[in-house]
């Protein structure tokens, strides 16, 4: 029955963003189940297109790109997918009528990592975060408003606010693996061979920026996403404070952590917040 394997491919999306992502996972379980699933669903599809340029090493990575970017083709054409990742995105997809751009911004940024050196100019570096974050964000808002084109077209800044913020932070925890390991650099102008305190603390200053205006949409969520969203803004917030803290030197040589008793406490905080009406 087809409807049982829509229920097998909602957890296998389920599965992997909790495997892939604890931080990401929790927040989600604090949206509401009307919503949740549909998150599970864009998050399984971006995480897989991922992974495909940043892990699978041993492997041809634009064969396998092509290859999900045409079953993705498929899954969207013909409303269903034996890849139980797409077929569960292409649910979420058409039941929310998430603007097709955004999925084609996204798999033009993942074609970007596929070069053997990444530096961005600043213009590359707009244009990838634009296709990397950005529109995973605004596919979430679409979920998140459920479909009314109203509010998301009101609450559009801040979902792309966000989104840039959430990847920014990783842009900056993720110096090590993506510089030495993976030969990328995101930030323009910025030599990541010597960097300065100047230069982080101007990326976190960007970031902040970036927080601010996001923070203004969460405000305006509907009550079934704003908790979520707020614990997710939460967590991202305390690990570029972390950062923050952080010599420019260490970022380059380690990997900076919320812990989990510092995540409990999060997310206690941030649910008597929310209670309180004070988000």
């Amino acid at each position: 029955m087809k409807s049982i394997f829509d229920i097998v491919s909602l957890e296998c999306s389920k599965l992997v963003t909790e495997h892939y992502s604890t931080s990401f996972s929790l927040a989600t379980k604090m949206l509401a189940p009307s919503i949740r699933g549909d998150i599970y669903n864009i998050y399984g599809f971006v995480r897989f297109a991922d992974e495909i340029v940043d892990s699978f090493h041993n492997y041809d990575k634009l064969y396998l790109l092509d290859k999900f970017e045409t079953d993705l083709k498929d899954a969207l054409d013909q409303k269903i997918s034996l890849n139980p990742i797409l077929n569960s995105f292409q649910h979420t997809f058409y039941k929310y009528d998430i603007p097709l751009h955004l999925v084609t911004s996204f798999m033009k940024s993942m074609r970007m990592d596929l070069e053997k050196t990444v530096r961005l100019t600043e213009n590359q570096y707009q244009q990838y975060i634009y296709g990397s974050a950005d529109v995973v964000g605004l596919m979430c808002l679409t979920v998140f408003v459920k479909g009314d084109k109203e509010a998301y077209e009101i609450l559009k800044p801040s979902a792309m606010a966000l989104g840039s913020a959430f990847q920014k932070v990783n842009f900056l925890r993720d110096l090590k693996t993506d510089f030495e390991d993976l030969n990328r650099s995101y930030f323009p102008n910025t030599n990541l061979n010597e960097l300065t305190e100047d230069a982080k603390n101007k990326i976190v200053n960007e970031i902040k920026s970036d927080f601010k205006l996001g923070y203004s949409g969460i405000l305006n969520l509907p009550n079934e996403a704003k908790f979520g969203v707020y614990t997710a803004y939460r967590y991202y917030y305390k690990l570029l404070n972390k950062l923050q803290k952080t010599p420019s030197r260490k970022i380059k040589s380690t990997r900076i952590r919320v812990s989990n008793p510092q995540k409990f406490s999060l997310l206690v905080k941030s649910y008597i917040n929310y209670k309180l009406k004070l988000v």
